[in-house]
């Protein structure tokens, strides 16, 4: 043996003790796998997205007026939301000013709208609906409806603060409609030919219009707009069942009740006239229920 082997030896003997001892007394010490946390990955919290705001903005070249507020409306709405603000009014009676000077000028207005929201109104859809009422407003306001056009485009980026949609309708001034009597003469006829007929029954709360039904009062509206002196006439029909005055006022109950839904739509009342021929101008034969029923009708058309 060398004289280092005691030192080698003694070193051996002190690690295997220390190690002995570690794990005699300090078991205590060790962390279970198990208990071992992992890391929390962080989290960036995603922001709420910003409120979608179109200004009320009128440009044509000299004439200028710009406002960051507008007409509102609640989702699957088209009634403008009061009141106003006074910019906005103020930017009406403006744009009335420049268009009772340029007679050869038009405002068109285009509502937007979401596929997402519910279409309750009897326009081809709300962004229609909604050019509409804002039209409405104007014409109110003096505007002449002869120099105002409705538009609707559909917009799903439109984000609402909370139920409201702030704004969806934009405004262009542009020239006005010129020798478009052919195409209102086409629009006559078609109305004409194809009326607005409503089956419903007594005491219903609202008329569930088809895509087509609703196009074509769209299209009474339009005419409406741009024909001066035109009416809108609405007449209720019945089956012969029963007493023929009884079966009269009906009739006049149904028609009172679509001019009230036509008026709530947005169509002005004194541009509607309503009345009943009762069981007097059948359209089928009385004697079946089918026949009965195609007879127990309202018709809108033109005068």
């Amino acid at each position: 043996m060398t004289k280092n082997f005691p030192y080698v030896l003694g070193m051996l003997i002190t690690i295997a003790l220390g190690m002995f001892l570690y794990f005699t007394l300090c078991s205590d010490c060790q962390v279970p796998i198990a208990e071992v946390q992992p890391l929390k990955e962080e989290t960036v919290p995603i922001p709420e997205p910003q409120a979608t705001s179109f200004p009320f903005t009128l440009n044509d070249g000299d004439f200028t007026y710009g406002v960051n507020d507008n007409f509102n409306f609640n989702r699957s709405s088209n009634t403008v939301l009061l009141p106003l603000s006074e910019n906005v009014k103020n930017g009406v009676l403006r744009l009335k000013d420049y268009l009772s000077a340029n007679t050869d000028k038009a405002i068109n207005i285009t509502g937007l709208y979401r596929s997402s929201e519910d279409n309750t109104s009897a326009f081809p859809n709300l962004g229609l609906a909604r050019a509409n009422a804002v039209k409405n407003y104007m014409v109110a306001q003096g505007i002449s409806s002869t120099q105002t056009n409705i538009f609707g485009q559909l917009m799903n980026d439109l984000i609402p603060l909370d139920n409201t949609l702030l704004g969806p309708v934009t405004y262009e001034i542009t020239e006005g409609n010129k020798d478009n009597k052919a195409d209102l003469k086409a629009l006559y006829d078609d109305i004409k030919t194809n009326p607005l007929v409503l089956y419903f029954n007594t005491g219903e709360a609202a008329i569930n219009l088809t895509e087509a039904q609703r196009q074509k009062v769209a299209n009474i509206s339009q005419y409406l707009d741009k024909v001066d002196g035109a009416r809108c006439k609405i007449v209720g029909h019945t089956d012969n069942t029963g007493n023929r005055i009884t079966n009269i006022t009906l009739g006049q109950e149904r028609a009172d009740f679509a001019m009230a839904y036509l008026i709530r739509n947005g169509i002005p009342a004194e541009k509607i006239n309503s009345t009943s021929q009762g069981p007097d101008v059948p359209i089928a034969s009385n004697n079946t229920e089918e026949g009965r029923s195609k007879n127990r009708r309202t018709v809108v058309t033109l005068n």
